[in-house]
C-alpha cells in the first residue's frame, strides 16, 4: 500500500485544472475536455465533487479514475462499443468526438445514498416509486435488491443539479429516441452485471454505478468514465452481510466517504463547502488507490510531481500542441 508520506507530499502537486489552447474547452466537475479534428482529448484533474459541488482536489485522484476507467474500457469493448482512442498520459484519454445522449444510466444493486437523488434518502422519506421502480416495504439501508435497478439521470449543466427520472419520463421527454434508450438499457444492464462479476473476486461489491452513453456513425458509444471510484460505489465483499446483520455501515472504497464527512457536518450540496482538512483528503487518496489495486490487480504507480508538466510533455510525444493561455 502507498504510504501517507507519499500522498501528504503530493498535496502541493495535485492537478486542480488545465488550460489548454486546444481546439474548444469544456470544462466538466472533474474532467477538462478538449475537442478538435473529430477527436476528445479528456485530462481526469484532481477535483472531486459530491452534491453537484467541486469540493477540493485529492492526490493522485485523477489518475487512479483516468487508469481505472481505461481499465474497463478495455475489458468491456466486447459488451458496447466505446470512445478510446489511447491513454497518451495516466491523467489523459484521447477518444473519438461522439455525440452525447443527455441522460446518465444509474444502476442500482443496493438501496443506499444520503444524497437527495439516493435510493435510500427518498425511501427513508416514504417514496416507493422511484424513478418507476416499485420498491417494497420493509427495507433497510444498505440491503441488496432482488434485481439490479435503472434509475436514469438528466445531466446537469455545470453548476445544475441532476434530476433523477423514470424511463417513461426519458420518452416523453423526448431526452432519447425509445429504440435508442431500450439499447441503453441493455448495455447498462449487461456492463453491471459483467463489472459485478469481475470485482466479487476481488472481494468488492459493485453496489451502483452510472454509465454515460453518445452516438458516433449511428452506433451506441459508451462515454466518459465506466465503474470507476466516482462513478461507483464499492463496499468490501467478505464483511458486507456481518456489517449489514448488525446494522453497521459496510466497509467503503468510494468517495462516500468524503460524502459522508460533509453530511455529519450538515453539508448536502447547499451553502458553504466545509473545509476539507489535509488527514481526510489523504484519507480519502488512499481510499481511492486501494480501490484501483483491488479492481485492477495491479500496483498503482504513484510518483510525486508536477502533474500538469508531466501531462504536456506526454502530449508533446503524440504531436498535440498544449500552447496554455
Amino acid at each position: 500500500m502507498i504510504s501517507g508520506t507519499i500522498i501528504k507530499n503530493q498535496l502541493k502537486h495535485t492537478l486542480d485544472r488545465t488550460d489548454f489552447k486546444i481546439g474548444k474547452k469544456y470544462e466538466g466537475k472533474v474532467r477538462d475536455n478538449y475537442s478538435f479534428d473529430g477527436k476528445r482529448l479528456i485530462i481526469t484533474t484532481d477535483r472531486i465533487s459530491a452534491f453537484d459541488r467541486v469540493l477540493c482536489s485529492i492526490p493522485f485522484k485523477g489518475q487512479v479514475l483516468n487508469q481505472t476507467a481505461a481499465f474497463w474500457f478495455e475489458k468491456t469493448k466486447n459488451i458496447v462499443q466505446n470512445h478510446i482512442i489511447s491513454i497518451p498520459d495516466p491523467n489523459a484519454m484521447l477518444a473519438k468526438e461522439c455525440k452525447p445522449y443527455p441522460v446518465e444510466m444509474v444502476v442500482r444493486g443496493y438501496i443506499t445514498g444520503v444524497t437527495t437523488t439516493s435510493a435510500w434518502y427518498n425511501y427513508e422519506r416514504g417514496v416507493r416509486d422511484f424513478c418507476g421502480n416499485t420498491l417494497p416495504e420493509g427495507m433497510k439501508k444498505n440491503q441488496k435488491f432482488d434485481m439490479p435497478i435503472i434509475t436514469p439521470s438528466t445531466k446537469a449543466e455545470h453548476g445544475g443539479h441532476d434530476e433523477s427520472i423514470s424511463s417513461e419520463d426519458v420518452i416523453k421527454r423526448k431526452l432519447v429516441d425509445e429504440k435508442v434508450y431500450g439499447q441503453m438499457e441493455k448495455a447498462a444492464l449487461a456492463l453491471f452485471d459483467f463489472g459485478s462479476k469481475l470485482v466479487a473476486k476481488n472481494n468488492l461489491i459493485l453496489v451502483d454505478t452510472k454509465y454515460e452513453f453518445g452516438e458516433l456513425n449511428g452506433k451506441l458509444v459508451l462515454i466518459d468514465e465506466i465503474h470507476t471510484p466516482d462513478s461507483s460505489r464499492f463496499w468490501i465483499r467478505d464483511s458486507y452481510q456481518k456489517l449489514f446483520n448488525e446494522g453497521k455501515e459496510p466497509q467503503k472504497l468510494d468517495k462516500e466517504y468524503v460524502r459522508t464527512w460533509l453530511a455529519d457536518r450538515g453539508f448536502i450540496g447547499d451553502g458553504p463547502i466545509p473545509k476539507i482538512p489535509d488527514e481526510i483528503k489523504i484519507e480519502a487518496a488512499k481510499r481511492y488507490i486501494t480501490a484501483y489495486e483491488m479492481i485492477t490487480g495491479k500496483e498503482f504507480d504513484a510518483k510525486n510531481g508536477d502533474v500538469l508538466e508531466r501531462i504536456e510533455g506526454n502530449l508533446r510525444k503524440i504531436n498535440i500542441d498544449v500552447k496554455k493561455g
